[in-house]
C-alpha cells in the first residue's frame, strides 16, 4: 500500500510517526523521571516532619512546674516524669503521619495507620534515620525511624509514614495537562511537516527526469546538473552526477583493463599453443621436448602470476578480500626484506637500507611486504648496470615514509602519470618481464592502508617513488 503513496506523503507519514514516538517517548520518560521526582520529594517531606516533630517532644521530671496537660501541650506519664509532646504534633502535613513508640514497638502516642498490617517483628524494629519501604496491598508505604536521645528519652522512637499515593496524586495532576499539550503538538506539527515536505521536494522531478533519460540510453556522460545548493536534494543530485561520473570512468577502465588482461594473456597463450602443435606434429628428440615443456612451463607461471596479481588487484580495489589489519613492526620487515634482495640484485645492483629503528604501523604484514617488494623489484628491473638503489624508512609528525630511489634511466614527464596504471611498462627501455601490474599494486595498498605513493624523476637521474602512510609510532 505504502508504494503506491507519494514520497511527499510518506515523508508526512514520517514524521507524524516519529513525532508519535517522540511524544510517547517524552511522555514515557517525564513519567518515570517526575515520578522518580516526586518519591524523592515526598521521602524528604517524610523526613522533615519527622525531625520536626522530634524537637516537640521533652521529659519532666516528677514534680517539674507545668506537669499539667494543656490545650497545647499533652504529657505522658513516663518513667517516673512526664514526657511533654506539643499539640501540633497529631497534625499531618501532606499525609504524613507520626508515631511516638517504645523500642518494644508500643504506642505511646500519635497514629500508626499501617500496624495491622505488621508483622510483631516489624513493629519492633527501627532502622535509625532510615527511610525503608513496605507494601501493603496496592499500597507502597514510605516508613523513617528517629531514636530520641536526651535525659530519660533512651528507647523511644518516632515512626512517621506516608503513603506513596499521596505523591502520586500530584503525579496525576501534571500527566493530565500532558495528555492535552502532547497531542496538540502532534496535530500541529503533521500539517507543518506537509508543506515543508510538499516545498523541499520540487526538485525530484529534475532528478526522475535525468535519471529516466540516462537508463533509458547508453549515454553514461549525461548529468543531472542541478544548481548549487546545500540541501539534501541538491547533495543527492550531486552525488548522482559523481556516481555517474565514477561509474561511466569505472566502466571505461574495465574497457581497458579486459582489453589490456587478453593482450597480456594472448602472447604467452599463443607460445603455449605453437609449443605444443609442435609437438604433437613433429617428431622431436628427447630434447627438444624437454625444451618445449620447459618453455610451456615458464609461460604457464608466467600466466598464473599474472591471473594472480589482476586477481589480488581487483580483490583491493573491491574490497571484496579482508586483509586483516594488525600492529606490523616495519622496520624489522624491511630491514630482513632488503637483507634477502640484496642478495639476488642482478646487473651488479648494490642496495642501500636505512631503516629508521622500532617504527610501527597498522597494517597488514603481508600486504605491506609487497608493496616494498615491488618497489625495490621495478627500481632493479629498469636501474642501470652497475647502479644503486636506496630503501628508506622514517618517521615524520604526519606519518611513515617509505621511500624506494635508484640512479636509473628515470622517466619522462609525460609518463610519469601512466606508471600506475594498470599494465603499463612504458617505452621499449623500459619494458620487461614483469606483469605491469607492480606499480597499481603499490597504489592500491597505499589507498588500503589509508596512504598514498607519489613519484619524483627526472630523464637520467634516477626516479624516487614515496609511500606515505598516516599514524604510526
Amino acid at each position: 500500500m505504502l508504494k503506491n503513496l507519494s514520497l511527499r506523503t510518506k515523508i508526512t507519514l514520517w514524521i507524524g510517526t516519529l513525532l508519535g514516538v517522540l511524544v510517547l517517548f517524552t511522555y514515557m520518560a517525564f513519567f518515570m523521571v517526575a515520578r522518580g521526582v516526586m518519591m524523592k520529594s515526598l521521602q524528604n517531606d517524610l523526613v522533615r516532619t519527622v525531625a520536626q516533630n522530634y524537637d516537640e517532644i521533652g521529659y519532666l521530671p516528677s514534680g517539674t512546674e507545668g506537669g499539667q496537660s494543656s490545650d497545647t501541650l499533652l504529657h505522658i506519664p513516663y518513667k517516673g516524669g512526664a514526657l511533654e509532646v506539643e499539640d501540633d504534633f497529631l497534625k499531618s502535613a501532606g499525609g504524613i503521619t507520626t508515631a511516638l513508640c517504645r523500642e518494644d514497638g508500643t504506642l505511646l502516642y500519635g497514629e500508626n495507620p499501617i500496624a495491622r498490617g505488621m508483622t510483631e517483628e516489624e513493629r519492633r524494629t527501627f532502622l535509625d534515620g532510615q527511610v525503608r519501604e513496605k507494601k501493603l496491598g496496592s499500597i507502597t508505604w514510605y516508613i523513617y525511624d528517629r531514636a530520641l536521645s536526651g535525659e530519660n528519652l533512651e528507647g523511644l522512637f518516632l515512626r512517621g509514614m506516608v503513603p506513596s499515593v499521596q505523591g502520586e496524586r500530584e503525579l496525576d495532576a501534571i500527566i493530565r495537562y500532558l495528555l492535552i499539550i502532547l497531542p496538540l503538538l502532534l496535530l500541529v506539527g503533521l500539517p507543518v511537516g506537509y508543506l515543508i515536505a510538499d516545498r523541499s521536494l520540487l526538485p525530484v522531478r529534475r532528478i526522475i527526469g535525468t535519471a529516466e533519460r540516462i537508463s533509458r540510453g547508453d549515454d553514461l556522460g549525461q548529468r543531472i546538473g542541478l544548481s548549487e545548493g546545500g540541501d539534501e536534494l541538491h547533495r543527492m543530485a550531486g552525488a548522482y552526477d559523481a556516481m555517474f561520473e565514477r561509474l561511466e570512468e569505472s566502466f571505461e577502465a574495465e574497457k581497458k583493463f579486459t582489453s589490456d588482461a587478453s593482450h597480456e594473456l594472448r602472447t604467452p597463450l599463443a607460445v603455449i599453443m605453437a609449443q605444443c602443435q609442435l609437438a604433437l606434429e613433429e617428431d622431436l628428440s628427447a630434447q627438444e621436448y624437454k625444451e618445449a615443456l620447459v618453455l610451456i612451463r615458464r609461460q604457464g607461471s608466467r600466466m598464473s602470476a599474472l591471473i594472480e596479481d589482476m586477481l589480488s588487484l581487483s580483490r583491493m580495489e573491491r574490497k571484496t578480500d579482508r586483509y586483516p589489519m594488525e600492529e606490523v613492526d616495519l622496520s624489522g620487515t624491511l630491514e630482513e626484506l632488503c637483507r634477502d634482495m640484496d642478495l639476488v640484485m642482478e646487473k651488479d645492483i648494490s642496495l642501500t637500507a636505512q631503516i629508521g629503528r622500532g617504527i610501527r604501523v597498522r597494517g597488514n604484514e603481508e600486504l605491506l611486504l609487497r608493496m616494498a617488494s615491488n618497489l625495490i623489484s621495478n627500481a632493479c628491473r629498469y636501474g642501470r648496470e652497475k647502479g644503486h638503489i636506496w630503501v628508506r624508512l622514517y618517521r615524520k609528525e604526519e606519518g611513515i615514509f617509505l621511500e624506494v630511489e635508484d640512479d636509473g634511466p628515470g622517466i619522462p614527464p609525460a609518463e610519469q602519470k601512466k606508471v600506475f596504471d594498470r599494465f603499463y611498462r612504458g617505452d621499449a627501455a623500459r619494458s620487461g618481464p614483469g606483469s605491469g601490474l607492480g606499480l597499481s599494486m603499490v597504489r592500491q595498498i597505499a589507498l588500503t592502508h589509508g596512504g598514498n605513493v607519489s613519484l619524483e624523476s627526472r630523464t637520467g637521474k634516477g626516479s624516487l617513488f614515496r609511500v606515505f602512510l598516516p599514524g604510526g609510532k
